[in-house]
């Protein structure tokens, strides 16, 4: 028995365009299920191993399985489909080109993740340049694998590239100053993220980042300070946080004449000791010491020098120290006197 035209002509249509379809939606179900049972059982596997890079990858990755699953299914299908072979292969290279972006915007964003980790793991002075750098290398990489794999030879754009580059740098003399300064401040090492610094300009602040561009710094009433990195890398710097976040912290005191300076020595350490210990600090290697230096007018003055953790915590430090041993100072007796000058008039004056 045979079947009509018209139904063997469906039956050849559903065929022709079924397969690469079923295929094609298929591919897509595939990728769904394979995020939402295998995937996720790796997530949970990621989340119990000891090296954090696993984690960045899979996060990294996660939210491309199904992309990557469709367009590998739109590979396959594609020669299947009755089209012309010229259309066919353009899109085929439109699939294979989606692929490698989104692989090489992946791999830029491991890189960037992987990047911060390690920075921060082995205590390599990090900022967002080092970050950017990468993902953008990884992305140039990528691209360039794309126009290679659909025929586009790369080496006349490399030559040109060459070829402009100095004309590039001649115009971005500036950019290109504040770039190589900040990779130079980062790979000496003399100034990290996170570090108090002061400059002989005056600005001051934590390193809060170091861009490809310039510098940013959060003073201590939270406002920010940009510099650019040529400036900063010319600039006398005072590190607060090297080579040794502990910052000597000293307060000038004044005693009465008539004090007992061995009793005013011991009460002062006693007090700086409780001071100190309240913020954590190793007293065995770091004690407390005064140091008596001037006959004032009015009193004889000594300084008091403790430690701190870190550029911050000094002001708070100082500050309980000065409550607390003028509470002491109160209670044994230890006077702190009022300035006192004494004026002699002679005869003539008197008299006139």
């Amino acid at each position: 028995m045979k079947l009509p035209h018209s139904t063997n002509e469906a039956m050849h249509i559903a065929v022709t365009y079924g397969i690469p379809l079923t295929m094609v939606i298929g591919s897509y179900i595939f990728g769904y299920l394979f995020k939402r049972y295998v995937f996720k059982k790796l997530e949970n596997m990621v989340e119990k191993s000891r090296w954090e890079g696993d984690d960045i990858i899979v996060n990294m990755a996660g939210g491309m399985v199904v992309p990557w699953f469709f367009l590998a299914g739109c590979m396959f299908a594609i020669p299947l489909f009755p089209m012309p072979e010229d259309l066919k292969v353009v899109m085929l290279k439109v699939v294979k080109v989606l692929l490698i972006v989104s692989f090489s915007w992946i791999a830029a964003s491991v890189g960037a993740g992987l990047t911060q980790l390690y920075s921060h793991r082995f205590r390599i002075p990090s900022s967002s340049i080092f970050i950017n750098i990468t993902r953008i290398l990884i992305l140039i990489l990528g691209v360039l694998i794309a126009l290679q794999s659909v025929g586009i030879s790369i080496t006349p754009m490399l030559t040109a590239l060459g070829v402009s580059g100095l004309a590039v740098a001649l115009a971005l003399q500036d950019t290109l100053s504040n770039l190589f300064a900040g990779i130079h401040l980062l790979m000496s090492g003399q100034i990290r993220v996170g570090d108090y610094v002061s400059l002989s300009s005056g600005e001051e602040g934590y390193v809060e980042d170091i861009t490809w561009r310039n510098t940013t710094l959060r003073q201590m009433g939270n406002n920010l300070v940009v510099v650019p990195n040529s400036k900063l890398s010319s600039a006398i710097i005072v590190n607060y946080s090297l080579p040794d976040p502990l910052l000597s912290v000293v307060v000038q005191v004044g005693v009465a004449y008539d004090s007992d300076l061995d009793k005013v020595e011991r009460v002062t350490i006693e007090v700086a000791k409780e001071v100190m210990e309240r913020y954590g600090l190793d007293l065995e290697s770091f004690p407390p010491f005064i140091r008596y230096h001037t006959f004032g007018d009015s009193s004889i003055n000594f300084s008091v020098i403790m430690k701190s953790k870190e550029f911050g915590d000094k002001f708070a430090l100082r500050h309980d120290f000065i409550k607390a041993l003028h509470k002491r100072y109160q209670e044994e007796g230890v006077e702190i006197p009022f300035p006192i000058r004494t004026v002699y008039l002679n005869e003539a004056t008197e008299a006139s």
